[in-house]
């Protein structure tokens, strides 16, 4: 899951950031990129992808959400295994260093 904040520039960059994930997970077949949640207002968006590996997921994805200038600082949730309270967590962000809150 990335949550980014797209300001005012609206969400033709997340479009494209879509269409992007979608050709970099199908080209790697490591998942499926499931769609958006945008906020009323259009500042806010979180976009959703799922696979069987986590980690092979999100190596397909970064390439694409780094080299987006908007998606700059969005956060990044990688969950492992099917969703349960207490799951493993990590949690990114994009252009950022290493782990933020580390693993849990």
């Amino acid at each position: 899951m990335v949550a980014a904040h797209t300001g005012s520039g609206g969400l033709d960059g997340v479009h494209a950031v879509e269409g992007a994930l979608r050709e970099a997970i199908a080209r790697a077949g490591v998942g499926r990129f499931d769609g958006d949640e945008v906020t009323p207002d259009g500042h806010d968006v979180t976009l959703y992808a799922y696979g069987p590996d986590a980690d092979r997921l999100w190596a397909a994805m970064a390439p694409v959400l780094e080299g987006e200038p908007s998606m700059r600082g969005a956060a990044v949730t990688i969950r492992y295994g099917i969703w349960h309270e207490g799951m493993r967590e990590s949690h990114l962000v994009v252009g950022g260093v290493g782990v933020v809150g580390g693993d849990r």
